[in-house]
């Protein structure tokens, strides 16, 4: 998108209530209220349709309820002037962004959780729908609403019926379909209505409806609204079973019955679906660990032990996907989307060498090398054959704010991490960018509420509370909270996120409302903060606050407490051992530890006031390191990088692990952009998710004037910041 903004004159315009990355590229950022997107959409639709800027002659031809629809965009926002006052933006802003959409026929639409996590989100993408059903973007190249799903195969778990709502190959539960169904696969018994969506099927299990439970591919004690609650569910059932690469995570740790090991991304072989309806073929590349399994083989292998043997009959990959053709295929007649039935037939020598392909590709059609598009002439997939326009409800929200609960919590993912983070937690670069829970508060708002940046505040809501890091940002809304949903109880002491939300969901999708919660934020006062470094993890003591996090060669702790040097040097042997050099300062409140084996640093810890955040860049650098030489020992204790070694500081580019200090040298020694960085460091010339990091140090005048007394760093130009950490002695 920045390519596209840079090279052919594209403008973005961001819909967030906080000022992302994304948004530091964009032309307009509009911070909407939390929850309004129906309104600001609804407000185009009647904009649109004021200035007579829709293309009727598709609404005539292709849709119908355009006439309710509009109505209803009147209703929530009937005109510029309310819209602005509905969504609390600035009236010029709004109007800027109608006119954009107005005057650019190739407009798109992307939306994913910030829309869809909302007790109302059905509507949100409806009325967002409506505006390009009613302009006729949709279907046409560079138009079209573009929904960014939140996981990975998406599109293609929605082919085969992954969601409680659907059969496989895009039927439904109307009796046809469930009929069809069952005589393609010779199933007499059916289900004969959807099942529970996520966030209900964990309220049956707590009522004791459901019995058993089996878990693949997620962690719903983490990811889930009131985990806690959903933690205790899960203790109740009569068997739980978890199908999982990892030996632990807090589902797995809520009492599952049985741990089946499954194969991980790159040990696992079929095919994976994009949003443009294209099927690629996913091959493994590496051999699966132990006695792992992928997901269809452990499923096949049940199904026969239960006396299903003659209906899963699968030996490969292959073999399901020809019968997942086959069903797309049956009894379709062009009046179903999802449609590969010509590779029905495909031999196992095919499959494997699959191209990608889009759907549909019905029985005697071959691939196009052009795009099929859909929708361009109509032909939706209703049965007539219509889009309907949707009325959507107006937007309110599902619990008030109060004054015990006064703002809303909005939950979300940082730039390097993923979910639960039960894989990503292990990438010591990943981990390096932003490795504690944090919250984030508006300067305003952390000035009301006596919050200082870097410190500690407890964000509690009716369902439970955590303790987080206080980042203060202008990026963030003032009302507003934002909390990262990554850590869980495997990786923080008090950082499931998941615990404060509310359990309100949309009555359609079933999506909790994980972006609107209201909340309180309150400091937390340590007197000591810290971290520890050991070769193996280890257990952090009670009582404490703590973060795990990934550190090349090692396991780290970040850690606050009240307890002071004299606690901590007792603990010091328990958790490193008994040969230990030691640094104590009582009077500051220091205590400093190191542990050596056969001139190898296997442990540290670094105790000190709260006043200052643990300095652990330096003594990071020394523990990649194989061996140390004396003069690194004797500096080890001081926590400042010994002669020879560099603290690259913070990572900001994750790709290349290029640090704040090797950026800062770089920009000292004249790289005045961000592409003289990428030119120096490689830094931002890969995913470019470090790009706006790099814009904003450039443009921070502090910064510069750092620079400028700065004494000269080692060499700015260097491929990895690992290069500056050698092998042997200094």
């Amino acid at each position: 998108m920045a390519e596209n903004k840079r090279a052919r004159g594209a403008k973005v315009v961001v819909i967030d209530p906080r000022r992302t990355a994304t948004a530091e590229e964009a032309d307009l950022h509009l911070p909407i209220a939390p929850g309004m997107d129906t309104a600001l959409f609804c407000g185009l639709l009647v904009h649109l349709a004021d200035l007579c800027a829709l293309d009727y002659g598709y609404i005539d031809a292709h849709t119908r309820g355009f006439e309710n629809a509009l109505a209803q965009a009147r209703a929530i926002a009937p005109d510029l002037a309310a819209t602005a006052r509905i969504t609390r933006l600035p009236r010029a802003d709004v109007g800027r962004f109608f006119d954009l959409f107005r005057a650019t026929p190739n407009t798109v639409t992307c939306f994913s959780q910030g829309v869809n996590q909302s007790a109302q989100g059905t509507d949100k993408v409806n009325a967002i729908i409506n505006c390009h059903l009613a302009s006729g973007r949709i279907g046409r190249p560079g138009q079209g609403p573009f929904s960014l799903t939140g996981q990975p195969n998406a599109m293609g778990g929605r082919e085969v019926g992954g969601l409680a709502n659907q059969l496989a190959a895009h039927m439904r539960f109307t009796p046809a379909d469930i009929e069809r169904v069952g005589r393609f696969w010779n199933a007499p018994r059916m289900a004969a209505r959807e099942g529970a969506k996520a966030v209900q099927m964990f309220e049956a299990i707590a009522r004791g409806r459901i019995k058993a439970l089996w878990v693949m591919a997620t962690n719903p004690a983490v990811s889930l609204p009131r985990a806690g609650y959903v933690r205790e569910a899960l203790k109740t059932l009569d068997l739980f079973v978890v199908s999982e690469n990892v030996l632990c995570n807090d589902t797995v740790d809520a009492g599952a019955h049985v741990l089946l090991p499954a194969a991980a991304w790159g040990e696992k072989d079929g095919t994976v679906t994009n949003s443009e309806r294209r099927i690629s073929r996913q091959r493994r590349f590496l051999p699966a660990a132990g006695e792992a399994k992928p997901d269809w083989w452990i499923v096949t292998q049940v199904a026969r032990r239960m006396g299903f043997a003659a209906q899963f009959p699968y030996g490969c990959a292959a073999e399901i996907f020809r019968e997942h053709a086959a069903l797309s295929a049956f009894e379709n007649g062009g009046q179903r989307d999802f449609d590969i039935g010509a590779l029905a037939a495909i031999s196992d020598e095919g499959f494997d060498a699959l191209d990608p392909v889009q759907w549909p590709l019905r029985a005697g059609e071959t691939p196009q090398e052009k795009d099929r598009r859909f929708f361009v002439d109509g032909g939706f997939y209703t049965a007539d054959r219509r889009a309907r326009f949707i009325a959507p409800d107006r937007p309110a929200a599902k619990a008030p704010t109060s004054k015990k609960f006064p703002f809303r919590l909005n939950t979300g993912r940082v730039r390097d991490q993923w979910h639960t983070m039960t894989r990503s937690g292990l990438s010591a670069r990943l981990g390096a960018h932003t490795p504690e829970p944090l919250v984030e508060v508006h300067p305003a708002d952390a000035e009301a509420f006596d919050l200082a940046d870097g410190g500690f505040a407890q964000v509690a809501t009716r369902w439970g509370s955590c303790v987080l890091k206080v980042v203060v940002s202008e990026r963030q809304r003032r009302g507003s909270l934002f909390a990262p949903i990554h850590w869980s109880a495997a990786t923080a002491s008090a950082a499931r996120v998941g615990d404060l939300v509310m359990p309100e969901t949309d009555r359609y999708s079933g999506q909790p409302d994980a972006k609107a919660t209201p909340a309180s934020i309150a400091p937390v006062q340590f007197a000591f903060r810290g971290f520890a470094l050991t070769r193996a993890p280890m257990s952090p003591p009670p009582g404490t606050w703590w973060a795990r996090v990934a550190v090349t060669r090692a396991s780290g702790l970040l850690l606050a407490t009240n307890e002071g040097p004299e606690v901590w040097r007792g603990r010091a042997r328990q958790m490193l051992g008994t040969e230990l050099a030691e640094y104590v300062d009582q009077q500051r409140g220091v205590y400093r530890a190191a542990c050596f084996a056969a001139g190898e640093l296997t442990g540290c810890l670094f105790i000190g006031a709260a006043e200052t955040a643990p300095q652990w860049d330096a003594v990071k650098t020394l523990f990649a390191a194989q061996t140390l030489a004396d003069d690194a020992r004797r500096v080890l204790l001081t926590g400042r990088p010994a002669e020879g070694f560099f603290s690259a500081g913070p990572i900001v580019c994750a790709c290349f692990s290029v640090g704040m200090a090797t950026i800062r040298a770089a920009i000292q020694a004249g790289a005045a952009s961000a592409e003289a960085i990428g030119e120096a460091l490689r830094a931002g010339t890969n995913c470019g998710s470090c790009l706006p990091e790099l814009k904003r140090l450039l443009a921070d005048t502090d910064l510069a004037a750092d620079c400028a007394a700065t004494p000269p760093q080692p060499p700015a130009r260097v491929a990895d910041d690992r290069a500056h950490v050698p092998t042997a002695t200094p």
